[in-house]
């Protein structure tokens, strides 16, 4: 007797209108969660709507067709609304089917979700292959309670099962299912710079960040011949013209860090690629090696200028090693984009200005200006309710660019108005010209990238 595979959808959800262009990178996540499903021989299908301009009723439609017995869905806080929109479109295309939802805003807000939304019927929690893959395993999902990492409805409660281990060896993990996705879509300036994420796991709790909640506290890395292995598959199978690294802190592990970048000189890979990582966990001489390995840009949460907000960040790194991470990153030929959070908790005038100025004194090719941003399973979070200020729960707005909470010490409009004046002067036509010189000087995309988009913020700015 002939058996039918098991469908299942895996859903990168709609852009709402308003919602800007689609992402600049493919869904990682999905395509692990596509990958590992394929190795276990289950039909799969990726709807990857932004990159289509898929809205959901083109969405529903497709679904009806496919007709899968589970619906993925992935949602961060920002893309919560159209996750939402997506799990009763995927209920009313195919009724019989289960609508599982994951990623970091279901996971901290699953009892709520479930509570409230009845088109969702489970919710996997934290690091998901496993889970969905052993839900997968049950395609009637009847008797799902001895699976780790999942949240669910039973006779009227909410159930929570046990946190899942984190998988320990992430060289295991097939390679992202990439066939799945239009790959050729995805394109920054021109050029197909693909995502690799060659570890999981955040030592460090900084207080505005879910990172160590979602993938835990343990530095779990992939083998350096693992990472090297699948710069070349993108290279030579995908076209890859760069790589960016997703990893919360690539240079945590610095022997890894440089054994990675050993790797691609005497292989010979002959790509560029980015990276963000912490300032205390970088040398003058790894600095050095990584450009020499190909790398171009590197982000620094410095996140502020003043080391007492620092510390109520829990950031745990100082001024002086923050100045010596991005002198030796520019010293080396790198472009050098720093994070800064403007208006924390007990933030005033006068560290809001300590930390522009230190901006100004470093001189990084790039700034991220990032508002303070309470997503939820976050300490920043918990401070906020504490303090019992008001805070918007418009999910669409949890963007680093909005201002999310009324702090009665210093006003979110003075903020606002601090950081687009800041942005103003910074990027200037001088800021401009600079930039597009270092690009077409030293070939590099990142500063081709900040030099076209300086030069939009300078013709919006002229239209205005």
């Amino acid at each position: 007797m002939k058996t039918t595979k098991t469908k299942i959808a895996l859903v990168n959800t709609p852009l709402l209108e308003g919602a800007g262009d689609h992402p600049l990178f493919p869904p990682l996540g999905l395509a692990y969660m596509a990958a590992v499903l394929e190795q276990n021989s289950f039909e799969i299908k990726v709807f990857d709507c932004p990159i289509y301009g898929i809205d959901h009723e083109k969405l529903k439609a497709d679904l009806s067709v496919f007709q899968p017995t589970i619906v993925g869905v992935g949602t961060m806080t920002q893309t919560f609304e159209s996750a939402l929109k997506t799990a009763y479109a995927a209920k009313e295309a195919c009724p019989d089917a289960k609508i599982v939802m994951g990623g970091p805003h279901a996971t901290f807000q699953d009892t709520e979700i479930l509570s409230q939304e009845k088109a969702v019927d489970i919710i996997v929690r934290g690091e998901g292959e496993e889970t969905l893959l052993e839900l997968a395993k049950q395609p009637e999902l009847q008797n799902i309670s001895e699976i780790k990492g999942i949240t669910f409805r039973k006779d009227n409660h909410i159930v929570q099962t046990p946190t899942r281990p984190f998988i320990q060896n992430l060289d295991a993990l097939p390679r992202p299912a990439y066939k799945q996705i239009p790959i050729e879509k995805y394109r920054i300036n021109g050029k197909r710079i693909l995502p690799v994420i060659s570890s999981r796991g955040c030592p460090f709790q900084c207080s505005f960040c879910v990172a160590s909640e979602m993938f835990g506290r343990t530095f779990r890395a992939r083998s350096p011949n693992n990472v090297l292995d699948e710069i070349e598959w993108l290279k030579n199978e995908y076209g890859a013209e760069g790589i960016q690294f997703q990893d919360d802190t690539l240079t945590f592990d610095k022997k890894r860090a440089i054994d990675i970048c050993d790797g691609m000189i005497a292989r010979k890979i002959n790509i560029k690629w980015g990276c963000g990582t912490r300032a205390d966990v970088t040398t003058k001489e790894l600095l050095a090696k990584m450009h020499k390995a190909g790398c171009e840009e590197i982000c620094f949460g410095v996140e502020s200028g003043c080391q007492r907000i620092r510390d109520s960040l829990k950031k745990k790194v100082t001024t002086e090693q923050c100045e010596n991470a991005i002198k030796w990153a520019k010293e080396a030929g790198i472009f050098v984009t720093v994070s800064i959070i403007l208006g924390y908790p007990g933030e005033t005038k006068e560290t809001l200005q300590e930390s522009l100025d230190f901006v100004r004194k470093v001189e990084p090719d790039s700034v991220w200006l990032n508002i303070p941003t309470p997503y939820p399973g976050t300490e920043l979070r918990a401070l906020v309710q504490k303090q019992g200020w008001k805070m918007t729960d418009d999910w669409n707005r949890y963007n680093t660019m909005n201002p999310i909470f009324e702090d009665p010490n210093l006003p979110a409009e003075e903020v606002t108005k601090a950081r687009q004046d800041f942005y103003n002067q910074f990027y200037s036509v001088k800021y401009f010209m600079r930039q597009a010189v270092k690009g077409y000087l030293r070939g590099s995309v990142y500063s081709k990238i900040m030099a076209r988009t300086a030069a939009n913020y300078i013709l919006m700015r002229a239209k205005s």
